[in-house]
């Protein structure tokens, strides 16, 4: 019905085993991937597609799904996918080989952060959206990454999810379309990009808390003497209160 509604009157839909069926006639066939796969989920490794586990070599199925869409792209296909945070700043070595294909063997366009509730009552973790280009074997990786900080999507971020005023979509759309890698640098903002040898000098790191900065206000405070002089004054104050009030009280 949801296809239907949208003008696809005749889609082809296939119910098979992505993460373990070989894909030899489907690889290479898409021109576009949006997703929002199953993850924090593991499968058994005798069960692996081969074509995929000569991509990275994980039971995880957050990591496997993205080797999927890779192999699924046709060169110059894009995708667009939703992916649990630990993708993006994972120790594993399966988690920095798949952050090192996406930056160095294909383009990373940009990582979308969103805050955790976006998916509740099904899911409380926090995701982000992962948009890449599949490249050629001859042709240049990612030179910057472009990376979002979206808090609020205009719905409450708990199991109710009901609509509120906050909403960053709009304007992360509209950054998007006028992303310029020249123009936006300020770190403090909510949209910014950084260069590849910056992600690389920090082991593929994608978690946009690794290269946003903070702007903290300074606040300025009474030398210690003084405060000290207004608590003993307070003190003092409170004390006299007390005294009153007891003798009001009597014997």
């Amino acid at each position: 019905m949801n296809l239907m509604l949208h003008g696809i009157e005749q889609p082809i839909i296939e119910a098979r085993d992505s993460l373990s069926e070989d894909h030899a006639g489907v690889e290479d066939s898409f021109t576009m991937i949006l997703a929002n796969p199953p993850f924090k989920g593991s499968v058994e490794k005798s069960t692996i597609a081969k074509d995929l586990s000569k991509i990275i070599d994980t039971t995880k199925t957050e990591l496997l799904f993205m080797a999927l869409f890779l192999r699924l792209l046709k060169t110059g296909g894009k995708g667009a996918v939703i992916v649990p945070d630990g993708v993006l700043f994972g120790s594993s070595k399966a988690h920095k080989d798949i952050r090192t294909i996406l930056v160095e063997e294909h383009k990373l366009e940009g990582v979308i952060s969103m805050p955790s509730g976006v998916f509740k009552p099904y899911a409380g973790v926090s995701t982000a959206i992962l948009i890449f280009t599949k490249l050629g074997v001859r042709e240049k990786g990612t030179d910057f990454v472009w990376f979002y900080d979206m808090v609020a999507d205009g719905f409450s971020l708990d199991d109710k999810r009901q609509p509120i005023a906050d909403n960053d979509i709009p304007d992360l759309l509209r950054c998007w379309q006028q992303r310029d890698s020249a123009k936006d640098t300020n770190r403090q903002g909510k949209a910014f990009f950084v260069p590849r040898e910056e992600i690389q000098a920090n082991a593929y790191d994608l978690s946009i808390n690794r290269y946003k900065e903070i702007e903290y206000e300074e606040v300025s405070y009474e030398p210690p003497k003084v405060i000290l002089q207004k608590l003993r004054a307070l003190e003092a104050d409170i004390r006299q209160d007390l005294d009153a009030l007891e003798e009001m009280l009597g014997d």
